[in-house]
């Protein structure tokens, strides 16, 4: 049976979406093609605020982070990580190869200024990944407050993950100054997974063109000589660009303002629908994420259960992640649902908590 799907990624997607998807295919090589890629590029550019390039990926977000560090790390790495996802780049980096250091903070609290100032400040490195919301948590980190910080150690590639936070929040690239700004459209964009929208830096192409052991699939300078084409290096996957082409119509149809703060009103209702309940949010305050909600289970209610009767109803819930898995559980808000449809999940819940109950 299917379900609606309110869990942190795959997202719901829409059946215009998967019409746009069901397209006669093109070659990728053409003229036509290229119209496409350039028509989206040029979109997603001014959705992240920045000239720069921005590339399309066949792959999930990892592939990308695996290419940013096999891109631009040349020296050492730190890792900066605050849940499950950040704690994998860092495994990440290893796996290719890279001196790289973790710099780690409880689950629930959000990465620093000051933790990225005093672990960059040693003179170590020449590159850093950080995730702007940690989907495991919920938690989501000062992201412009930490652009500042970057702003001290130009010689520091800035890498970071927005896979939960793109096209939910506002990202002013050019501000941020960012040099590696990656996102999976299966979150916030309202796809299906299988597709990377990342957004590079002319500094680090320049890095990149002087790192060796870059690889094929990702190498930067591949993608930046086949942008020059309106094109990608290898193979796209053509209905997934046929559906971001699709969701970027409706997003600028709806307004990027509008859109952020649908999401904004979104995130305060679950906010304030689980502390009524009883519930505590598990994020630090100040922190919490506006495209999913991670609250800490209060010990009385059994998450699998839950789970479970959700199911039968059609409905897929989540019950937490890795560590804290039955500890929280975490509610998504994004993409293209609106408050209509968090007031039917949580109609539904009111319904099934009391038969969770321990």
């Amino acid at each position: 049976m299917a379900k609606k799907l309110y869990v942190p990624g795959p997202v719901e997607v829409r059946p215009d979406v998967l019409a746009a998807m069901a397209k006669p295919m093109i070659g990728h090589r053409t003229k036509e093609y290229a119209g496409l890629h350039e028509r989206v590029v040029s979109r997603l550019k001014t959705l992240l605020g920045t000239g720069e390039r921005v590339f399309l990926s066949t792959s999930s977000a990892f592939g990308v982070m695996e290419g940013a560090v096999r891109n631009l790390v040349q020296k050492r790495c730190v890792n900066f990580a605050n849940g499950a996802f950040a704690r994998k780049w860092h495994d990440v980096t290893l796996r290719c190869g890279k001196e790289a250091d973790l710099v780690a903070v409880d689950w629930g609290r959000p990465v620093t200024p000051d933790m990225v100032d005093k672990a960059l400040s040693s003179g170590k490195y020449d590159a850093m990944t950080l995730i702007h919301n940690e989907t495991s948590t919920g938690v989501m980190s000062p992201l412009a407050e930490i652009a500042a910080v970057m702003r001290r150690y130009p010689e520091v590639s800035f890498i970071v993950d927005t896979v939960s936070s793109m096209s939910a929040v506002p990202l002013d690239l050019a501000s941020l100054g960012t040099d590696v700004c990656l996102a999976g459209v299966q979150k916030a964009f309202g796809l299906p997974p299988g597709l990377a929208v990342f957004a590079v830096s002319d500094k680090a192409l320049e890095k990149a063109a002087k790192t060796p052991g870059r690889g094929y699939y990702f190498d930067f300078l591949e993608f930046a000589a086949m942008d020059e084409k309106h094109n990608t290096p290898s193979t796209p996957c053509l209905s997934q660009i046929f559906a971001l082409d699709h969701q970027l119509d409706k997003m600028f149809a709806e307004g990027l303002e509008n859109r952020y703060q649908r999401h904004l009103r979104m995130a305060r209702a679950t906010r304030q629908w689980v502390l009524e309940r009883g519930f505590t949010l598990f994020p630090e305050p100040g922190y919490c994420s506006v495209t999913l909600t991670c609250a800490r289970n209060d010990g009385r209610t059994d998450l699998e259960l839950l789970k479970k009767l959700a199911a039968e109803k059609g409905y897929a819930i989540d019950n937490g992640y890795g560590k804290i898995k039955n500890e929280t559980f975490r509610i998504a808000h994004m993409g293209d649902y609106t408050m209509e449809d968090m007031e039917e999940l949580f109609h539904l819940l009111e319904g099934l908590l009391p038969q969770a109950r321990k």
